[in-house]
């Protein structure tokens, strides 16, 4: 069966009704993996053998009239930079090629725990650090749009797999964008909670205070549906909120007439593409027609948004990434002198050139002389993008803009560019840095029939406002504007 014309809803009541089995669906999926995932290569690893087993499991509940779990028997992929234990975790590195970690990520447990069957494992760029998964230590995921597009990164092989219909639901990783750039690039939905609203425990670090694991989906729906399950307080997480969890679902259909949405000003400016622009600007008429009110408003600081996030994310990858070193886990390179030769030589050959590259600026803005001068001042900043929006959601109560300034572009066309890649995060990096919720739903695509992101952004732990007003826009056709 072809998941992409089925929603999770639809399919737990197909198993209610015994006109579908669990073993059919997961059997189904894993020839549809092996069919299309030669061209796309979403995935890293499958555990077909484990999945197998969680289908006939669930089969002799459903045949005994158990009650399911919300998720039972959907299938799930999980991006490669979080922990399954005894399946490989590699984060798309060489230098992890073969850690099999002892543990499993939160995220993911509770995932199971709802009924959910992981069929696999993302490929993602090196340890999250990257906008095009053409980052990734063993091969490069295509958009499945336009196979000479990428997917958009870092979780690029998670909305991949969605897109083309080899999983329902997609867990990724959000630092700077990369779970909204990617669902922007491929067509489907993709939400960053708040700071610590879900736990990032089994999450391998990359920036220890941008770091959120977030759904991806084709419908707003199974995107709220996840992350009511992923989310809420865990002693594992030392930076997991104490925070109630809505029930996101259930409140998805609540009214937004009169609702405030503030258009920044600063998202709107040379260099957005003038078919996006054009397709947000549909959006907003979509918004209005619903009955919200549009008002412009400023994020004045959101210029120094690009060399803020990149100095905070680097200073805190080369701190995290210190620890592989091929002496406790990873990658391990013989050397004859010392063991400092071994630890350059385990790095030179296990690390990337993207993941070298951060570390260096990062270990650069730290260093004596010098973090002052950059990684404190850029701190400072931070508290700056965070105050423009506290002011501007005393005004609105939800912000509007484009995902990406451009749709997916070709592979290999920006890799020789650090710099120009870097500027492809542009209206995806502030909200990480202020901890605040955003979500990217489709609007409508290019004349080159590629998909167009429009992001809604709001408070911190106004998820489920969040997920309503981008739920009305999906019902309102907005999706295919």
């Amino acid at each position: 069966m072809n998941l992409r014309n089925i929603t999770a809803d639809k399919l737990v009541a197909l198993y209610q009704n015994r006109d579908l089995t669990a073993s059919e669906v997961i059997t189904s999926v894993y020839d549809d993996i092996e069919r299309t995932d030669k061209e796309v290569h979403a995935f890293l690893s499958n555990c077909r053998e484990r999945a197998l087993e969680e289908a006939r499991r669930m089969d002799t509940r459903i045949a005994a009239g158990e009650p399911l779990e919300p998720l039972a028997g959907v299938p799930v992929a999980i991006k490669d930079n979080m922990t399954i234990r005894d399946m490989t975790t590699t984060c798309g590195s060489r230098i992890l090629e073969n850690y099999v970690p002892p543990y499993t990520a939160t995220a993911v447990e509770r995932l199971r725990g709802a009924g959910a069957i992981v069929v696999g494992k993302t490929n993602c760029d090196e340890f999250a650090m990257g906008s095009s998964t053409e980052n990734s230590g063993f091969f490069v995921t295509r958009n499945p749009h336009n196979l000479d597009r990428v997917p958009g990164g870092s979780s690029g092989g998670s909305a991949a797999s969605v897109a083309s219909g080899t999983s329902l639901i997609a867990l990724g990783s959000d630092t700077g964008g990369s779970i909204r750039t990617p669902a922007a690039f491929c067509g489907v939905v993709g939400i960053k909670p708040t700071y610590g609203r879900v736990s990032r425990y089994g999450l391998v670090a990359f920036a220890s205070s941008l770091d959120q694991i977030g759904p991806i989906a084709k419908s707003v729906r199974e995107c709220a549906q996840a992350l009511e399950v992923i989310s809420g307080f865990d002693h594992f997480d030392s930076t997991s909120a104490d925070t109630a969890v809505p029930e996101f679902v259930k409140n998805l259909d609540q009214p937004i007439k009169g609702i405030r949405i503030g258009i920044p000003k600063e998202y709107f400016v040379a260099g957005l593409d003038a078919e996006v622009r054009t397709k947000i600007e549909a959006g907003m008429r979509i918004y209005e027609d619903l009955g919200c009110e549009l008002h412009e408003i400023s994020l004045p600081h959101t210029e120094y948004a690009i060399a803020t996030y990149y100095l905070i994310a680097t200073a805190e990858a080369s701190s995290n990434l210190a620890r592989y070193d091929g002496v406790r886990y990873g990658l391990r390179e013989a050397a004859d002198s010392s063991l400092q030769e071994m630890y350059r030589r385990t790095r030179h050959h296990g690390f990337g050139q993207e993941v070298k590259r951060r570390i260096l600026l990062g270990t650069y803005a730290l260093s004596a002389g010098y973090y002052d001068a950059y990684y404190l001042k850029a701190l400072k900043v931070r508290t700056l993008i965070l105050r423009d929006f506290q002011k501007a959601f005393e005004q609105v109560d939800i912000i509007l803009a484009p995902t990406s300034p451009t749709v997916a572009f070709k592979i290999g066309e920006k890799t020789g560019d650090p710099l120009s890649m870097y500027l492809s995060d542009i209206f995806t990096i502030t909200q990480p840095l202020a901890g605040i919720p955003a979500i990217s739903v489709p609007c409508g695509k290019n004349s080159e029939n590629l998909p167009i992101g429009l992001q809604l952004m709001a408070n911190h732990f106004q998820e489920g406002l969040l997920l309503g007003v981008a739920h009305h826009f999906e019902k309102a056709g907005g999706f295919v504007v």
